[in-house]
């Protein structure tokens, strides 16, 4: 494919296998589309994919998606440790090859275009395709969850929302669409069920607090596992790497006498971020991503596929 764009949507649904099972057939359906990952979670109930493609064919297959989980998914029903404001909570596109961030915002415009009309479900814009300030940041949109959400929009002419009636769906609240660049969700399980250390280390460690850059934290609890988690969005791997994040929160959980019981990555993960890692853990001198076998190989075959192959000699062919 000439252009992919790639996107990264999150559902409320992390429990009932035939719901994701659902929505994952609607993405596949349209001929195109390439769904490379997903994955879901019981306690954060929340479902996250990764799917590539053309822009128009992506956004056929988001369009196909939400209006599932818009059918099966209700929010009054709804109880996770991840804040959300609609059954189809976020849908972020991202540039990858052959098309631009303004391509991206004019597929996210669409479709909050075809979602706020057809489905009738209030759609806010943010990151690159906002077109208000304030809805920029998602966890402005978020702040307070649906609730805090409703208020706003019923009270505030500022939160009006960019596509769709200007209160929330009944069962599947609203939605928030829009443009970023690539990001890393990365978590960080403390051997602790403390959610206010949790929550306190996620405060020291986010950049809205003055701590790390380009990083976004909560802390939530995991009650199936007997843990809690420092939840991270890393928004500029490059400046912010996943080592330093966690070192961050390791090093304040150490303050308070509290173990690391493990990390997770969230979707897919951009293989430079990985390299980075390992370079740092292993401290690695004069590491080269090209050492990797699989990138030098997939490189190699790539340049051969490339190079004009040799005629063959018409007289010794049969």
């Amino acid at each position: 494919m000439d252009r992919i764009v790639e996107c990264v949507p999150n559902f409320s649904e992390g429990r009932d296998r035939a719901t994701i099972q659902a929505l994952i057939d609607a993405v596949v359906s349209v001929p195109g589309v390439r769904l490379l990952h997903h994955t879901f979670d019981y306690d954060h109930h929340r479902s996250v994919m990764t799917v590539v493609g053309d822009p128009e064919d992506v956004t056929e297959a988001m369009f196909r998606a939400i209006r599932v989980a818009t059918d099966l998914i209700d929010l009054r029903k709804h109880a996770g440790a991840h804040p959300r404001v609609g059954a189809t909570d976020v849908v972020p596109f991202v540039p990858i090859r052959g098309v631009s961030m303004h391509d991206c915002v004019q597929a996210a415009r669409r479709l909050g275009h075809r979602i706020g009309t057809e489905l009738e479900i209030p759609v806010f814009l943010y990151e690159r395709a906002a077109s208000h300030s304030d809805h920029a940041p998602l966890e402005s949109v978020r702040r307070g969850g649906l609730e805090g959400l409703s208020f706003r929009m019923a009270s505030d002419p500022d939160w009006t929302p960019d596509f769709g009636p200007t209160r929330p769906h009944k069962s599947a609240g609203a939605i928030v669409i829009g443009v970023r660049p690539p990001l890393i969700a990365f978590n960080v399980n403390l051997a602790s069920t403390d959610l206010a250390l949790a929550q306190s280390i996620a405060r020291t460690v986010r950049q809205s607090n003055g701590g790390l850059r380009h990083v976004k934290a909560i802390g939530v609890e995991l009650p199936s596992r007997r843990l809690v988690q420092v939840a991270m969005n890393l928004t500029d791997y490059e400046m912010t790497p996943i080592y330093a994040a966690f070192k961050a929160v390791q090093a304040e959980a150490a303050r308070q006498d509290v173990l690391v019981a493990g990390t997770e990555i969230v979707g897919l993960v951009p293989a430079p971020a990985l390299s980075e890692a390992m370079r740092h853990a292993l401290a690695l001198e004069r590491f080269d991503p090209g050492q990797i076998l699989e990138v030098r190989m997939e490189a190699e075959l790539a340049r051969a596929a490339q190079s004009p192959q040799p005629a063959k000699n018409a007289a010794g062919t049969k």
